[in-house]
């Protein structure tokens, strides 16, 4: 016994001690004071910190780190975090994706550099060869691959890259069996490749300093062997917040086009038909208050997916020559939301999301279904893709403590064939998925995933991980992550709430956290603290919550609200000052989501939920470790930076905040990086969580 009590002994004496002597960094106090309809006063005392260039910020920030380093470097040797992440991880190749002839996939070389882009003839080829090498790009920053598509003549590759984690991006092309070409594409964003003749489509936008304002989106045509420069014009419009998307359809005679205008809400599609004799940009259709997704064409018609009148999701089919009227090509399910359609020459194959587990389903041109084959909860589909003559379909199949398996697929009697195993150095199948709901206050009942380790007694004191997502209608995909091995091996028992906002209930349920619902995902996601607590999971000593932007809004504010409810928080890349959010980088594009100052009700409710505006000078809220990314230009690190120092200026604050800030990285952290870089991120949230419960 006296081994154990030293250890519970030196745990605790070691995060009271560290809570109790830490000195943060001092950060300036200036003040800035708003107001707003004549009535609200805000007083911004850390507006300075929105400088990312200030010298006194970037100290604070150094400062800042070497206490967060010191306090989990500690957690993690004493609680082996970082050597078990480390050992169980096995990421080598992510999925192999058919793309025209070939087979690409993501590999680490070794553990200190990104993924590179390998080649392959067929799924099995256990030899690929090294196609895009991100460290010859550049030897001074982190280059992250970010997209890549074929010619259709399987003769070209255009990869698209950004440097140390940016959104912006740059487009170069090589020869899939031969040298690079010098074509070299910049001020690429939020751009995929559509490749049409010898060349394809793009999209840029105006360059910007810092983290100002992305405004101005336009769509080019690049052809292959010439400069940007001569790059052709194909679509631009005055207002700046008009955004676009793009592509072209697998037998390349159609380039579609979409734009979406945020001040109306409606969507206007175009598109060319190259069979045309004079082949030019037309409208498809116009002012829709509803929006459709193309994906491919099928014997001169347009399959589409949509969410009008079908609030799951269907498949239809569009003909450009009579684009009003459409044929349903399968249904919207009650209990299924689509998630991918892969049009073939004479079926179509979709993976649906039914609550917790994905269904692939077979379905003719006439929406008869074919064939069907379900899957465990907690598991995921991923890379169903293929050309309409293709015999087979690739996929990875995978959950939270099962790395990704690939099958492939047959389209004619639906029978799936191991193509890729993957080994681990646990026992996997040692966990427990349990599906279940809770009642909000609103009387919704919201699904909710429980994992934890087989013969673990439920006794109300496990430690507790809730996380979740919430927001622009995203549907979550459980992936294999070595960090929740690891908590669910010491203990603990993991939570994932899907909580309105979120799309896994469908569109309405999406809707019933955005905008002005928004506080709707709050509420949920606190519900659900409170039920893991009343069904006897855990208690407030020993819940956990993470989630990472707009997940990471959610745990923020479920902290700022009810911090009674927990022990431990880590937003990560989190917007935390609502009222400043549209002010920088794609801030404008999300006000549908978020709502905006530029209306009463609108602030109103950023106000009441804001984060950073709601802190309180008289509570001491839970420990919280909060991480961020330096060249995060998607959510930029100054709602981070702002919200630790409001949180740690307060005399009544004596639970730990942490302020982690990844360098040289994006909105994904550290996974911009290597992969000794992700797992370290990885061991630093759950080392923090893992030290903060006991």
């Amino acid at each position: 016994m006296k081994p154990f009590f030293f250890t519970l002994f030196f745990s605790v004496c070691f995060h009271l001690a560290f809570a109790q002597t830490i000195t943060y960094p001092v950060a300036s106090v200036r003040p800035v004071t708003e107001e707003f309809y004549n009535k609200y006063k805000i007083i911004d005392d850390y507006r300075w910190m929105e400088n990312l260039r200030d010298p006194e910020l970037k100290k604070w920030v150094n400062d800042e780190n070497k206490i967060s380093n010191q306090f989990i470097n500690r957690a993690s040797g004493k609680n082996n975090t970082y050597r078990y992440i480390d050992g169980i991880a096995n990421v080598i190749y992510k999925d192999p994706v058919k793309k025209g002839k070939y087979y690409f996939t993501y590999a680490y070389q070794n553990d200190y550099d990104v993924p590179a882009l390998f080649v392959q003839n067929t799924i099995k080829d256990n030899d690929p060869t090294i196609i895009v090498d991100p460290n010859f790009i550049s030897h001074k920053d982190k280059i992250v691959l970010k997209d890549y598509e074929v010619s259709a003549d399987s003769k070209y590759l255009a990869y698209e890259f950004s440097r140390n984690g940016s959104d912006w991006a740059e487009i170069m092309v090589t020869v899939i069996r031969g040298q690079s070409l010098d074509d070299h594409l910049v001020n690429v964003k939020f751009s995929n490749i559509a490749w049409q003749s010898n060349g394809f489509f793009y999209s840029t936008y105006p360059p910007v300093s810092n983290m100002g304002k992305t405004q101005g989106q336009t769509v080019y045509y690049h052809k292959i062997g010439t400069p940007q420069s001569s790059d052709s014009l194909i679509f631009k419009r005055n207002d700046p917040n008009i955004r676009f998307n793009f592509l072209t359809t697998s037998d390349s005679r159609f380039f579609v086009l979409s734009e979406h205008n945020p001040n109306t809400g409606k969507n206007n599609y175009f598109y060319i038909d190259y069979k045309d004799a004079e082949p030019t940009l037309k409208p498809l259709l116009l002012n829709l208050k509803f929006a459709i997704d193309v994906i491919d064409s099928h014997n001169g018609k347009l399959i589409a997916t949509t969410l009008h009148e079908a609030d799951n999701g269907s498949i239809v089919e569009i003909d450009p020559a009579n684009p009003r009227e459409w044929k349903p090509l399968a249904p919207s399910y009650s209990e299924a939301v689509l998630m991918k359609t892969v049009p073939l020459k004479d079926k179509i194959i979709s993976v649906y999301q039914a609550k917790l587990h994905p269904e692939i389903v077979a379905t003719d041109y006439d929406g008869k279904v074919l064939g069907k084959r379900s899957f465990p909860i907690g598991t995921s589909i991923r890379g169903l893709r293929g050309l309409p003559d293709d015999k087979e379909l690739s996929y990875s199949y995978q959950s939270y403590t099962r790395p990704p398996v690939v099958f492939s697929i047959n389209t004619d009697n639906y029978v799936s064939t191991l193509t890729r195993p993957s080994t681990v150095r646990f026992d996997y199948e040692n966990f427990v998925y349990q599906e279940s709901e809770y009642v909000t206050h609103d009387s919704v009942k919201v699904p909710i995933l429980l994992i934890y380790k087989k013969g673990l007694k439920l006794n109300g004191n496990n430690p507790t991980l809730l996380e979740a997502y919430g927001g622009f209608g995203v549907i979550n995909t459980p992936s294999f992550d070595p960090g929740i091995v690891y908590f669910l091996n010491n203990g603990g028992v993991y939570a994932y709430a899907c909580i309105r906002g979120g799309g896994e209930l469908g569109n309405q349920w999406a809707k019933g956290g955005k905008g002005l619902n928004k506080q709707n995902s709050f509420n949920d996601f606190i519900s659900g603290a409170e039920y893991l607590i009343k069904q006897g999971y855990t208690s407030p000593a020993k819940l956990a919550i993470s989630g990472a932007s707009n997940g990471g809004l959610v745990v923020a504010e479920a902290a700022i609200q009810r911090p009674d409810l927990f022990k431990a928080a880590i937003p990560v890349v989190a917007p935390l000052d609502m009222l400043r959010f549209e002010n920088f980088t794609v801030g404008q594009f999300h006000t549908g989501e978020y709502g905006s100052v530029a209306d009463s009700a609108g602030f109103k409710q950023l106000y009441n939920y804001s984060p950073y505006n709601n802190i309180k000078a008289n509570v001491n809220y839970p420990s919280m470790l909060i991480i961020t990314s330096e060249n995060d230009d998607r959510v930029p690190p100054l709602h981070s930076f702002k919200f630790t120092a409001k949180l740690q200026s307060r005399p009544v604050q004596t639970n730990p905040i942490l302020l982690l800030v990844n360098k040289q990285a994006g909105h994904y952290g550290t996974g911009d990086n290597s992969l000794v870089a992700e797992l370290e991120e990885k061991a630093s949230l759950y080392a923090f969580i893992i030290e903060t419960l006991k």
